[in-house]
């Protein structure tokens, strides 16, 4: 470490606690979570509307994200058992980054025009492995970051995932201009490589009070003593609720883009890669609010932030094709979408029983992903029959229900239930 580093650090310590290895741990399988979700997502979305299939089509392909609502199915097997190799997190971790990888590789092979049963079963694959990847990773940062390094680790961990998300949907979009979609998911399965080699070098957490025992202990008692919580039901509500709008938004942005005359070459570059920028700082100065105003604070205001946003695509709307308001309803977008999930993620780790991180962190995150998946798969229909600017309008007001919770889940100058 530089002397100037360490001058700044004394002068500042939360900047040595944001540059320490843990961090870079999150960042990177931030990334690694982040990458492939954009392949079944607008990637995808833009392969099927460049081979011909119906709009109304290409919404209903949103439930193939189904794993991402329902992986606390399957997640008490990550708390339950012990891979041979590597330990608990780390040897789950690998098995399922390689799995990934190869229903990549399936899923670029396909055809979805000749062949729609088969790309819909290999991403629904690709979201089921990428939904076990998540699960792991949660919980692997709950158990290796201390409850002080929470909403900074969350924050650098989102600042990750957005940044996988915008180079394979930004990077996977330019290629798509020079090369088949298939070669660019070949390319997308190699990136996956990052991951594994984080997971490998990586430290494994310390297990600190055992693993469950037998079937109660594994499946049952992770969900009753989540709901000896206080409030547990209205929890879940707001989970539900804080992102819906933004997350019914962005869910059919591809085809709005498309639909106001961007090439795929301007989205690529405006819509991801000069995004990526807004998505760096975001979690940086996330990460720095958070520090400052706590967990609390983090929640309501990137609440806010976040709702403002989607009127920015009602004036893009009208304005059309444009490529400097793009990037900037673009830039406020990535800021404030990646600092509210930020303080989102960072509110649902600090529920979790650490003998249950796993089980309970996707419980959680699944609920998370209802409006995602479930919610958004009827927003073709919606836009087709609203129209762009009301479509946007709706998404705004979606909103506001769960920030409507905050007094009572989070009240400011107090503590989150």
């Amino acid at each position: 470490m530089s002397p100037l580093f360490q001058q700044l650090c004394s002068l500042y310590p939360p900047l040595g606690q944001l540059c320490s290895p843990r961090m870079l741990v999150a960042f990177l399988m931030g990334f690694s979570c982040g990458l492939p979700l954009m392949l079944t997502g607008q990637v995808l979305q833009a392969w099927m509307k460049d081979a011909g299939v119906e709009l109304t089509v290409i919404g209903l392909y949103a439930l193939v994200g189904l794993p991402y609502t329902c992986k606390f199915l399957w997640a008490p097997v990550f708390d339950r058992f012990i891979p041979s190799f590597l330990g608990r997190r780390r040897g789950w971790l690998l098995s399922v980054q390689i799995a990934l990888a190869l229903a990549l590789v399936g899923l670029g092979q396909s055809d979805p025009v000749a062949m729609p049963w088969l790309v819909a079963l290999m991403a629904a694959l690709v979201t089921f492995f990428s939904a076990s990847q998540d699960i792991v990773v949660d919980a692997y940062r709950r158990e290796d970051l201390s409850d002080a390094e929470l909403g900074s680790g969350s924050a650098l961990y989102i600042s990750g995932y957005r940044l996988g998300m915008l180079l394979a949907g930004g990077g996977g979009l330019i290629l798509a201009d020079f090369m088949p979609f298939s070669r660019v998911y070949l390319i997308m399965a190699f990136l996956m490589g990052i991951g594994a080699a984080t997971t490998l070098f990586c430290p494994e957490p310390p297990l600190r009070q055992g693993t469950p025992k037998n079937f109660r202990e594994s499946v049952i008692e992770p969900f009753l003593d989540f709901f000896r919580h206080n409030r547990a039901l209205l929890i879940l509500l707001f989970i539900l609720l804080y992102k819906i709008g933004d997350q019914m938004a962005t869910a059919m942005t591809m085809p709005f883009y498309l639909d106001l005359g961007f090439s795929k070459k301007e989205i690529g570059a405006v819509v991801k890669l000069f995004g990526t920028w807004a998505v760096i700082l975001g979690g940086i100065a996330g990460a720095a609010i958070m520090l400052r105003t706590g967990l609390v604070g983090g929640l309501w205001l990137f609440g806010f932030l976040q709702m403002a946003s989607i009127p920015g695509f009602i004036v893009l709307a009208f304005v059309g094709h444009d490529l400097s308001w793009l990037a900037a309803v673009i830039a406020f977008e990535n800021l404030s979408g990646g600092m509210g999930t930020a303080a989102y993620t960072a509110y649902m780790a600090s529920l979790t029983n650490v003998r249950f991180t796993a089980t309970q962190y996707a419980l959680l995150t699944s609920i998370m992903g209802v409006p995602r998946v479930i919610i958004a798969a009827p927003t073709g229909w919606l836009a087709d029959t609203l129209g762009w600017p009301l479509f946007f309008t709706v998404c705004t007001f979606l909103a506001l229900p769960g920030l409507m919770l905050l007094p009572v889940i989070a009240p400011w100058r107090g503590k989150a239930d």
